[in-house]
């Protein structure tokens, strides 16, 4: 059964296209990797990334990668 999550959490990703902003996640199972839809900071353009292809760069609320 295929599930899709708004991400209400502001955070940045790392994608094959640079810096972008989660928006939604689609999860269609155990068997498939979790697809991640962004927004790209520096086009706006919304593009579709396989879990395996992103990183998370920053997350305020979680203390990752903000440098403290």
């Amino acid at each position: 059964m295929t599930s899709i999550h708004e991400i209400q959490q502001v955070m940045y990703v790392e994608t094959p296209h640079g810096d972008s902003t989660p928006l939604f996640l689609i999860d269609y199972g155990a068997h498939v990797n979790t697809v991640w839809v962004v927004a790209n900071c520096k086009d706006g353009k919304i593009r579709h990334y396989d879990s395996n292809e992103i990183a998370l760069t920053i997350n305020h609320t979680l203390n990752i990668n903000t440098g403290k």
